[in-house]
């Protein structure tokens, strides 16, 4: 840690520098701050490709700076600007929207100079010593990262991106927007399946833009969770973004839902509870429903709440199961992942029921 805050440390703002951000600080307004992440992660690509760097080393600093400036433009979309004239945190909030202006210039300090890291550049002795094997391991690792870039390319698309912007003012971190979009009928088609002691998660590979853009940081196929109380889905509820409809936050969710492009797929578990543990999970969705909730899209990256009611998929459906005390493996709510409730199941608690396939 030491080392890092050093390296940190080691890039100087002087001058100009100070009066630049000191001017974004006062008058830079959301497009002028993308504008100025866009223009920054440009120079640094262009700076990485003309520099004498090992194409692995660029290739490796072009997604870094690529997923940093996707970073920088959700936080300013999505904290900064919805706390303008609403709260005195905006200006805080401001503050660390404009310091992220200089991390392209921490992220190429750190890489290009700590040995420890998979980017290192060897000096030129180093260089002269390389084996023909380690010659080969060098271009089995450019050929994995060129696949995982091509893969990426294909997810951090324009029309994902710009599907993501437009929708951010519909999100909040900050205050519960989501309120009774669960209907009395929901909760009569819940208590019709209180006797059969089953709890269904089912865990989804749906192909929105927001999955595939978190597919690109899990590099996991499947991104969603959510949780049923009969086998069928017919009571299938998560937090996602209200598929236009309802505010983000705590909604049912339809097979429709699911099936947002080709080769989208459901696998479907079941969890043995007691009738007193679904009941207890079922009072808990109406105690959200009625207090208010909202997706936790900052939490993707920050992993923390506001409030308690501010979760995304995996984070409600843990701690949903953990407050039930029917949860089968420990972890934080905000760092379970969608595949965590498949892969970390190592006392086979879940039952696979069956796969649907779109």
């Amino acid at each position: 840690m030491n080392a890092i805050i050093a390296y940190f440390q080691s890039i100087k703002i002087r001058g100009i520098g100070w009066i630049l951000l000191l001017c974004l600080y006062l008058f830079a307004n959301q497009p002028i701050l993308i504008i100025v992440y866009l223009y920054l992660a440009a120079v640094m690509v262009l700076r990485t490709w003309l520099a004498q760097f090992p194409h692995a080393a660029k290739v490796g600093l072009t997604v870094a700076y690529a997923l940093l400036m996707v970073i920088q433009i959700v936080f300013v979309s999505a904290i900064v600007f919805p706390l303008r004239g609403a709260s005195i945190m905006y200006f805080v909030a401001k503050l660390v929207g404009v310091g992220m202006v200089v991390l392209p210039l921490w992220v190429e300090r750190f890489v290009t100079t700590n040995n420890q890291t998979v980017f290192y550049l060897p000096t030129v002795e180093e260089a002269a010593t390389v084996s023909f094997d380690e010659l080969r391991q060098s271009a089995d690792t450019l050929s994995d990262l060129m696949s995982g870039v091509a893969a990426a390319s294909d997810k951090v698309s324009v029309a994902n991106v710009k599907t993501i912007i437009d929708d951010l003012p519909r999100h909040s971190s900050v205050h519960y927007i989501n309120h009774g979009t669960l209907t009395p009928a929901y909760f009569e088609a819940v208590a019709a399946t209180l006797n059969d002691e089953k709890l269904y998660l089912a865990v989804s590979n749906t192909g929105s833009a927001a999955s595939e853009m978190i597919s690109v940081f899990t590099r996991k196929q499947f991104n969603h969770v959510s949780l049923a109380f009969d086998r069928d889905l017919a009571t299938i509820i998560s937090y996602n973004g209200g598929d236009n409809v309802y505010p983000p936050g705590m909604n049912a969710e339809t097979l429709e839902f699911f099936h947002q492009k080709k080769g989208a797929s459901v696998l479907v578990y079941s969890l043995p509870v007691t009738v007193d543990q679904k009941t207890f999970v079922r009072n808990k969705i109406a105690e959200i429903n009625r207090d208010g909730s909202a997706y936790n899209m900052i939490g993707l990256v920050s992993k923390h709440s506001a409030k308690p009611n501010i979760m995304f998929c995996s984070q409600f459906v843990y701690r949903m199961l953990k407050l039930a005390g029917i949860a089968y493996f420990d972890m934080k709510a905000g760092e379970v992942r969608p595949t965590d409730f498949i892969e970390q199941d190592y006392y086979k608690k879940l039952t696979f029921e069956y796969e649907l396939k779109f």
